[in-house]
């Protein structure tokens, strides 16, 4: 039998604040033979790559973007002994697949972010802040536009912080 791949991911919901009120940003997905939707920023952790330090160079390279805060960072830890070293965090939330085009297990953190947009960053495109009352009169009227991981995410990120 064929081995799966299973992907571990980290994505950032990276907001800010305007007069108008929050603003989250979003890009196109722009990978070869997959479909051009909408998403949140992030993508696959390299094996021993710390969550954090996956999820800051992933949003560098995608959005040309630096974190400089995540929001929901709580007891953060390293702890060490003589067998491995192990990240501790507290996530705003995490989920799985249990059906879907990938076998994917991930987390998603409420960020802030400084500098300037990229034009075209690594399979992505097409970045916007979007108002949060605006993106979600978007969800709800073209859900098809985003992507299913996001179409998730956006759900969740609504209960916990509705516009």
């Amino acid at each position: 039998m064929a081995r799966q791949t299973f992907y571990v991911n980290a994505r950032a919901i990276i907001e800010r604040e305007t007069s108008a009120g929050t603003e989250v940003l979003l890009q196109v997905r722009d990978k070869p033979g997959q479909p051009r939707r909408l998403e949140f920023p992030g993508g696959q952790l390299d094996p021993f790559e710390g969550i954090l330090t996956g999820l800051a160079r992933e949003v560098r390279e995608e959005t040309g973007l630096t974190l400089t805060r995540v929001l929901d960072e709580t007891n953060r830890r390293e702890w060490t002994s003589e067998a491995a070293t192990v990240e501790t965090l507290t996530p705003f939330f995490v989920y799985q697949t249990l059906r879907g085009p990938v076998d994917s297990v991930g987390f998603f953190f409420r960020c802030q972010a400084s500098g300037e947009l990229t034009r075209n960053g690594d399979e992505a495109s097409g970045h916007k802040w979007w108002g949060v009352r605006t993106l979600k009169a978007a969800f709800d009227t073209e859900p098809e536009r985003f992507d299913w991981l996001t179409q998730a995410a956006f759900g969740h990120y609504l209960t916990h912080n509705p516009a």
